[in-house]
């Protein structure tokens, strides 16, 4: 998993793409972002499932943030980034979010 992150010079926004390789994917067929930039919907930001089997989706951040983030696989199970920037605990149990700062 992988975040990339690219400012752009007119706004203060980030371009920040989420990436899940298809190793990780643990055949998951539809994958969706959720987080605090959607208020945690579980079906408003699908990922895009290229050829090579990888998840990816790109969004526009404003900067001097940060955000918690998780993945769901199938509408089943959640998953943290493996490369975010921090973790968070997630209040629910002992699992914890991830954190993309941007």
């Amino acid at each position: 998993m992988s975040l990339s992150k690219r400012y752009l010079k007119t706004r203060p926004q980030c371009k920040v793409t989420f990436r899940i390789p298809r190793e990780a994917c643990n055949s998951a067929r539809k994958i969706t972002l959720a987080g605090d930039f959607n208020s945690w919907k579980t079906d408003s930001l699908p990922m895009k499932q290229l050829k090579s089997g990888d998840f990816t989706l790109t969004l526009d951040l404003p900067t001097e943030h940060s955000y918690q983030f998780r993945y769901l696989y199938d509408g089943q199970i959640w998953e943290n980034d493996w490369e975010a920037d921090d973790y968070m605990p997630s209040g629910v149990g002992d699992t914890e979010n991830s954190v993309v700062v941007v």
